[in-house]
């Protein structure tokens, strides 16, 4: 007897993908919605069943709430997987999929509330002795109030959007001229992307790693993580690259982080998959940052080095199935790194969208790519430029260094611009093979500015 008899994926691209193959896997039938512009997707042909929900534009496709709820009754769904991205941190989708009797694969709507909302998730955090960056306590009112707070703290600061993530809304403040600038500049970000300009205010902590913990959890409140992740290679806070295990953690540090994601976790009383993510200073204290109330872009890493389908495990608690797993059974092999290929100019970072006359990916022992792209498709403009996830694994971080040149070396993308030559350069610097990095590894290379690819001789 399976956990659902139908889930429907309310996402695209490789991320729809994984579900498709997770929830054939477990014998579960699947929907897939789409845009008409993705009418000719992998997901769509290799999914059950597919309905197009609008046109192009996310906001009547994807992120039409109604459409999606219309499309899970329609086909009879007794589920949604949202994936991450879209929908997938929105509450009222939550609440809209409960009112229908449908069955969020995910956190509870409560849980992305609070986990959404940064000053909150700081006070929560701060009230159960979980270390936070000082900062402000609620949304900051004003620049004026922000100058306050920022004398109290201490320069350098960073703004950051109570509603946001994904970079959105962050600006950093060096010195207090440039505070009422930066404060307007990061409300009207977080104004476009998120619909709320509030803002709170922290620390902000030059040199610092962003290390991430995999956590999953179910209705009975019994909480394990899958150990971390080093994402501090990024370009503007978007991360591009991320490793599993985190290469100066030993069974101490594994044990000390672990042990805060979990309690981190119990105090929001969490359900489902998620990540705490922390920050690392270079004195080795660890703060919290948030929590990510959904799947990540980079959860495979965590996958090749402890063996856990953590898009499994994910139907499973939602179907209200106690964890599989204790601790105790979750073991650690090797190294892991993925890298993101994106449809982009690798010199200016800009979308390089068009139509894909050749795609081979890369193979071999230890190689892994997730991808919905094939020979002849057409990158679409309107949406995030990722097409690909590159992931590898070595019996150490040395080997997957080595293993994902060669895998990207491999990789054939004919037809438009990808920044495989960018990871290229990365993954050949110096500091990148020592392991001495930071969340502003790339702006300090090169005399401040970003690594760019040297155009060929």
């Amino acid at each position: 007897m399976s956990l659902f008899n139908k889930i429907l994926i309310a996402n695209r691209g490789e991320i729809a993908l994984r579900i498709i193959r997770a929830c054939h896997e477990l014998g579960i039938k699947t929907v897939v919605v789409y845009s008409d512009v993705d009418k000719n997707t992998l997901p769509v042909r290799l999914s059950d069943e597919s309905i197009c929900i609008g046109p192009a534009p996310a906001r009547q496709s994807y992120l039409n709430i109604p459409a999606i709820i219309s499309a899970a009754e329609i086909s009879d769904s007794e589920a949604i997987h949202p994936g991450y991205g879209f929908l997938a941190e929105n509450s009222h989708f939550v609440e809209a999929c409960r009112a229908s009797r449908i069955t969020f694969i995910g956190p509870s709507a409560e849980n992305i509330r609070v986990g959404g909302d940064k000053s909150m998730a700081r006070k929560l955090m701060k009230r159960k002795g979980i270390p936070v960056v000082p900062g402000s306590e609620t949304p900051v009112l004003n620049d004026e109030d922000a100058l306050k707070i920022s004398k109290t703290i201490g320069f350098p600061v960073i703004f950051k959007a109570s509603a946001g993530g994904g970079g959105k809304g962050m600006r950093i403040v060096q010195e207090e001229k440039d505070l009422p600038q930066m404060y307007y500049m990061a409300q009207k970000e977080a104004l476009a992307a998120f619909a709320n300009g509030d803002l709170y205010i922290e620390k902000y902590i030059p040199d610092m790693r962003h290390i991430e913990v995999q956590i999953l959890a179910d209705n009975k409140g019994n909480i394990i993580h899958l150990g971390e992740r080093d994402c501090s290679i990024q370009r503007r806070h978007q991360k591009l690259l991320e490793e599993a295990p985190f290469m100066l953690a030993d069974s101490k540090f594994r044990k000390k982080i672990g042990e805060l994601a979990i309690k981190a976790a119990k105090a929001f009383k969490y359900r489902n998959a998620g990540t705490i993510e922390f920050i690392l200073a270079n004195d080795g204290q660890i703060y919290f940052m948030e929590i990510n109330t959904r799947i990540q872009v980079e959860h495979p890493v965590t996958e090749m080095i402890t063996g856990v389908d953590i898009v499994k495990e994910q139907i499973s608690l939602a179907a209200g199935e106690p964890l599989s797993l204790r601790q105790q059974d979750i073991k650690f092999s090797g190294h892991s790194i993925e890298c993101r290929i994106n449809a982009e100019d690798p010199e200016r970072f800009i979308p390089s969208p068009g139509k894909i006359s050749l795609f081979v990916p890369p193979g071999g022992r230890g190689v892994r790519t997730d991808t919905a792209v094939y020979s002849g498709w057409t990158v679409p403009a309107h949406y995030d430029s990722l097409i690909a996830k590159l992931i590898v694994h070595g019996k150490d971080r040395k080997e997957a260094i080595v293993k994902m040149k060669r895998a990207l070396n491999e990789f054939i993308v004919d037809g438009i611009k990808t920044t495989i030559p960018f990871f290229l350069k990365i993954l050949d610097d110096p500091d990148f093979v020592k392991g001495n990095i930071n969340t502003h590894f790339l702006e300090r290379k090169n005399n401040g500015k970003q690594i760019l690819i040297q155009k060929a001789e």
